[in-house]
């Protein structure tokens, strides 16, 4: 008799990820409880599986949802706020201004959602944020069924979530507390960078990680002015420094990665840390190019972020795949670096391993979250297919994702947001707009 399940799911073609390079043809994949229950030929499964929900997707490859390894999610207010300027004078007539007026609980409410709908429909299935407010992200990500590592952001400087480095942590803490038995909801202590946080503070969230076993999520290297501070106000190169004081470790989640010289990427790799490269972000803002393929060849764990919308602008994680791919290639000179299915990695399983998730999601594995999207490539754009997965890094569109699931919910169907109302979400986002750009024009 057959087994009763929750969905029986049934594309052109599967991707696993793991391991890499794979492409089933032919096979379906079981979801009971929330979880991947089987995947096995599909004439197999129509034999030994009964659902209520069958779905078959002919033309349509699944995959793992796609991690955003960096980003800030509320920042999506400010999407092309002040474009095609330098870093500084972006910051600091546009950017810290907007956030110094702007940034309080609605800020952070209405921003996370802009940003959660636009990465649930392209595909992402979890993010990992550094923003101010995470209580807030976290909520409004719980509620739309998104998986979130929310970053207990630590600074400096006083903001309008907290005064002082001591205060950051007592409020992180509190915010980790409050989701810790949150299936969805995780937690990454969120210093802003080197230059940013002092070393006492730096010490304590070593401890703090330590002791709470969640990951530490970073700026490092991200400009070479980020080097020359490093030096003048230390003595040493940023990254020195962090090993000085502990934090080079498998918990360690470095975002952009820049400047690097060979010695710090032999010291990366023996520490066992993760890089988060934001490939898009990076070139527009002109901080430099990330030497991708020298870090992989050292056995360093890369995976993708696409940072916030208002230095992207987008947070397309199929735009940053192919952008990855084509700048390594690039940089390297050799046209074989990076091959797509390797990319791919980086926006799955590479990100979950950076944020300890790898258990959880990032790879299509009997046992794990339900965490997948099926992405159309039966369209003009994406025919013919010789190969599923050339075509989803290098030719597909976010416009092409049709489903996106979190533990076996269905957030996204046939294109269309199930958790979110997306004409609320644009008319708050223009009251926003209006409202800053008002502001803005006084600067």
């Amino acid at each position: 008799m057959p087994v009763q399940v929750d969905q029986l799911i049934h594309p052109e073609w599967i991707i696993p990820v793991i391991p890499e390079n794979l492409i089933l043809t032919e096979h379906s994949l079981v979801v009971k409880g929330g979880r991947i229950d089987a995947i096995l030929p599909t004439e197999q499964a129509k034999l030994h599986y009964q659902t209520d929900q069958d779905i078959a997707l002919p033309g349509q490859v699944l995959i793992p949802g796609l991690v955003n390894t960096h980003t800030h999610a509320a920042m999506a207010l400010l999407r092309g706020l002040a474009d095609d300027m330098p870093l500084m004078t972006w910051l600091n007539e546009h950017i810290w201004p907007a956030e110094a007026k702007w940034v309080n609980e609605e800020f952070i409410h209405d921003g996370s959602q802009l940003a959660i709908a636009e990465m649930l429909l392209s595909g992402t299935t979890c993010f990992n944020d550094m923003y101010f407010f995470p209580d807030i992200t976290g909520r409004v990500a719980n509620q739309a069924g998104i998986r979130a590592v929310l970053g207990l952001i630590v600074i400096d400087f006083p903001s309008a979530w907290a005064s002082d480095g001591d205060d950051y942590l007592h409020k992180g803490l509190q915010v980790h507390d409050q989701f810790r038995t949150n299936p969805l909801i995780h937690t990454a202590f969120a210093p802003h960078a080197p230059y940013s946080v002092a070393n006492p503070v730096l010490e304590q969230i070593r401890t703090f990680a330590d002791e709470l076993e969640i990951p530490i999520h970073m700026h490092v290297h991200e400009t070479h002015d980020e080097i020359v501070q490093g030096l003048q106000n230390h003595g040493s190169r940023p990254l020195a420094r962090l090993d000085t004081l502990g934090l080079l470790s498998p918990s360690l989640a470095a975002v952009h990665m820049t400047h690097l010289e060979k010695q710090e990427i032999d010291l990366f790799a023996a520490s066992g840390a993760h890089v988060v490269h934001c490939p898009e972000s990076n070139q527009k803002l002109a901080s430099g190019f990330c030497p991708v393929a020298e870090l992989i060849g050292a056995g360093i764990n890369v995976a993708l972020g696409t940072d916030g919308a208002a230095s992207n602008n987008d947070l397309d994680m199929l735009s940053e795949m192919r952008g990855a791919a084509l700048l390594a290639k690039g940089v390297a000179g050799n046209a074989s670096t990076l091959p797509a299915a390797k990319a791919l990695s980086m926006a799955t399983i590479n990100g979950a391993a950076a944020l300890g998730l790898q258990q959880e999601t990032g790879s299509l594995e009997v046992g794990k979250s339900a965490d997948m999207i099926a992405v159309d490539l039966n369209r003009i754009n994406t025919q013919p297919v010789y190969h599923p997965i050339s075509q989803l890094v290098y030719a597909a569109g976010r416009e092409q994702v049709t489903h996106v699931w979190v533990a076996g919910r269905l957030l996204v169907s046939e294109g269309r947001l199930t958790t979110l109302d997306e004409d609320r979400l644009i008319d708050r986002t223009n009251q926003w707009r209006d409202r800053i750009l008002a502001a803005d024009a006084d600067q």
